[in-house]
């Protein structure tokens, strides 16, 4: 409690201060934050905040029984800007609502709060090419990378909550050309704000993108809905592979620590297409582990398991002029039968209404879900975005 009554003191005390660090405060519009320059140009900063108030509804098919409940999704502080040079930027962002923060209660990041989601500088060294170092999200799947304030619905699919590699420490190389970008990264593999050694071995990440049709307008890849209305068809392709070495957590980065460590591979493979209000998303995630998932005990009985199998996601959707936009997902996870854990299948359907880009929106959307041995269900959601 006192590290998070830190963090709000902090924050509020560096816009108290933002008048008498700059000349002034150049006037810019909703959603493009509260930003300042030094006056010898030394450094920037810009400030933001965003919130999701999330409404979710459960009803189960076969016996009727309804539950539901209101929530604050997520809300964070963003912080970012130049130090020294404009090669030479940070990126600092913190979770500060329930949901975000609860991940952190385990020995092995202090059985604190994980509130700290980004802490990353980055040196553009030499043409397109830069270097990252802290924690920050990997270079993985699309769906993952794309911000949680720039989705097409309420949030991520099933097939990213089971297998994406989400935040982890460690050193990361992009590069960013016309037609083709390329990152590789080298972090510990055990995720977010972890104060313990390391465990097993290293995690390494590499990925590769193709655009045969030339960059997206406003960065378009990697936000959902073509909200630039691209006037030219627009594509990219990505692959990328994952080795985490010794992994101690049931997915990676994510999920309970096991008393086995594996060694897992993922494959992750996706496309993003945009063209005059039309979208489409497709990805698949394969994850193997060489020497078998599944942890036994003594007698030789089942004991725990990583998750392993595949995944396919695809979405597609439409941003009529008035800024309504309609939009399905299709979502089958299929883990490895020795995990013993079911087949999840999805299907959604979501409704969006923009009035200022991703920074205020109203959506909602309702899913078909049906799983191995559960009861079908059906999940209603409603989520207002707001950031500034």
């Amino acid at each position: 409690m006192k590290s998070f009554k830190g963090i709000l003191l902090t924050a509020f005390s560096i816009l108290s201060f933002l008048p008498s660090l700059s000349q002034g405060i150049t006037k810019y519009s909703f959603g493009e934050g509260i930003r300042l320059i030094a006056a010898d140009s030394s450094f920037s900063l810009k400030f933001s905040a965003r919130i999701q108030s999330l409404y979710e509804g459960e009803l189960n098919l076969a016996d009727d029984q309804f539950e539901d409940g209101f929530q604050i999704r997520r809300s964070r502080l963003k912080f970012d800007g130049f130090v020294y040079s404009p090669k030479l930027v940070y990126k600092i962002e913190l979770a500060i609502a329930n949901s975000d923060i609860a991940s952190g209660s385990i020995p092995q990041s202090g059985n604190t709060s994980s509130i700290v989601l980004d802490a990353c500088v980055k040196w553009n060294f030499a043409g397109n090419w830069s270097l990252w170092f802290g924690q920050t999200k990997l270079p993985g799947n699309r769906e993952r990378v794309i911000s949680s304030q720039q989705l097409q619905f309420v949030d991520r699919s099933n097939v990213n909550a089971k297998f994406n590699l989400d935040r982890d420490a460690g050193i990361q190389v992009h590069y960013d050309g016309n037609k083709v970008n390329l990152a590789g990264a080298v972090s510990m593999g055990e995720g977010r704000n972890m104060i313990v050694e390391n465990a097993g071995g290293y995690n390494y990440t590499l990925r590769a993108e193709y655009l045969p049709f030339g960059k997206f307008a406003d960065k378009g890849d990697y936000f959902g809905s073509d909200l630039s209305r691209e006037p030219q068809p627009r594509l990219s392709i990505g692959i990328t592979h994952d080795i985490n070495n010794g992994a101690t957590r049931e997915r990676g980065q994510l999920g309970d620590f096991m008393p086995s460590q594996r060694d897992l591979a993922t494959w992750f493979v996706d496309a993003h297409f945009k063209y005059r209000g039309m979208s489409s998303m497709l990805e698949y995630a394969h994850r193997k582990a060489p020497d078998g998932p599944v942890i036994l005990d003594e007698e030789g009985n089942f004991l725990h398991a990583f998750y392993t199998g595949e995944g396919l996601s695809w979405q597609a959707g439409y941003l009529f002029k008035n800024n309504f936009e309609i939009a399905g997902r299709y979502t089958s996870v299929k883990p490895e039968v020795a995990t013993l854990r079911n087949h999840n299948v999805q299907y959604t359907l979501g409704v969006s209404r923009y009035f200022v880009q991703h920074s205020l929106k109203i959506q909602s959307d309702i899913s078909f879900i049906r799983e191995d041995t559960k009861n079908d269900a059906l999940v209603y959601r409603l989520q207002l975005e707001l950031a500034f």
